[in-house]
């Protein structure tokens, strides 16, 4: 059920279509969004969707945040994808000690948070912090962030830290001014999200500056019970959708204008072309139908105080990779049916094709997540795998 606080978001998200088209060239020609982009997204607050109240936040449903992120992806794929970096991170507001999460995302308005998980970092503890250096790939939208996180391995003195034989991990918080920001991202899809590495060198954390997924939130509030990396990935499966809705506009009004070399009759009036927009539809609608029952199924259970079981989450997981893959496929039967022409860089078919494609690497939507599930579904013990490394609680069958 669309509430009047979402729909309200969601109006705010298409108004913003004839903005956002300006800028369209730019960001795949600069590989970041622009300063004036940035700014109109935050004067509209979409980056304040996850934020707690308490901190002047919206602290949102999540069926509202990745509804938003969808509709903004259908405009633009890098738009997208960096809104939904930012707006996500704003979870761990909920997470952070109360003090800290007020210093970083109550204090400014204009907060905005990327970074990398991956625990490519390595933090030696004292009494009072951590001394951090390391190098993190990926940081989406790390130009226009005010912090930065990174995964870091700890370690005492020259120990690396062991909690039953596994690394322990932590979350760091670094204030982006701090950071190197290296000009790593010239890749093939997503161009415009400016995914570079960044660095730091001997930096020195405060241990409130941190935190673990495995943790209890300290915020009370339901969005910040719900399994944290599950709902990432969810919010990454609706830039897929936004690039398939995308995908199947472009090539219904290409229909209209396109007749192929020899034939006297425009793309419309082609059967196969037809029946690969009916395809292409029914995927999509299918993929959405799936994410978006799965999300609502969850969101109601942990708004009842409830704590999702091991199937439960897993369901979350195959959601967001069945959406991208159905997804995925609709893109490439609208790339195909557009013929030779989508294969130019100035026609949106070829971006939609590599964006997609970029977007369906990340391992919270990508394919080997099937077998994780499989085994979720088969009673395996899931406690040490990637699905499950946000879980707070005894895990349950």
């Amino acid at each position: 059920m669309t509430t009047a606080f979402s729909k309200h978001f969601l109006e705010i998200a298409q108004s913003l279509a004839p903005i956002i088209q300006t800028y369209t060239e730019e960001i795949e020609l600069t590989r970041q969004l622009p300063i004036q982009l940035i700014k109109i997204l935050l004067k509209e607050r979409l980056f304040q969707l996850f934020i707690p109240k308490d901190l002047g936040g919206l602290e949102s449903d999540p069926i509202t945040f990745v509804r938003v992120v969808e509709e903004i992806s259908t405009i633009d794929s890098a738009t997208g994808w960096c809104l939904m970096i930012g707006g996500a991170y704003g979870l761990f507001a909920g997470l952070l000690p109360i003090k800290i999460a007020g210093e970083i995302y109550g204090s400014d308005p204009n907060v905005i948070t990327g970074g990398s998980f991956r625990p490519t970092g390595q933090a030696v503890a004292t009494d009072e912090g951590y001394y951090v250096t390391g190098r993190w790939p990926f940081a989406s939208g790390c130009q226009h962030c005010t912090w930065l996180v990174g995964g870091c391995r700890i370690f005492d003195g020259q120990e690396q830290s062991l909690n039953s034989g596994n690394p322990v991990t932590r979350i760091m918080f670094f204030p982006a001014s701090s950071c190197k920001i290296i000009d790593t991202w010239h890749s093939t899809g997503l161009r415009g999200t400016g995914s570079n590495d960044f660095t730091v060198s001997e930096l020195f954390i405060p241990k409130t500056w941190s935190l673990s997924f495995r943790e209890s939130p300290i915020n009370s509030g339901s969005l910040y019970s719900f399994p944290t990396i599950a709902l990432f990935g969810l919010c990454i499966a609706a830039v897929p959708l936004g690039i398939a809705r995308n995908a199947i506009n472009t090539l219904i009004k290409l229909t209209d204008v396109k007749t192929p070399t020899r034939t006297k009759y425009t793309l419309r009036h082609h059967a196969t072309v037809q029946i690969d927009i009916a395809r292409a539809e029914a995927l999509l609608r299918s993929a959405r139908a799936f994410l978006y029952e799965s999300l609502t199924d969850a969101w109601q259970e942990v708004s009842k105080g409830n704590t999702l079981s091991v199937k439960q989450r897993s369901i979350l997981w195959l959601a967001a990779t069945q959406a991208t893959t159905m997804a995925t496929q609709a893109v490439d039967l609208m790339f195909n049916a557009g013929g030779a022409s989508a294969l130019y860089t100035g026609n949106p078919l070829e971006r939609c094709l590599r964006d997609i494609r970029t977007a369906g690497q990340h391992v919270c939507v990508a394919p080997f997540n099937y077998e994780l599930v499989g085994q979720a579904l088969l009673d395996f013990d899931m406690s040490s795998t990637l699905l499950f490394i946000d879980d707070r609680s005894e895990m349950s069958k």
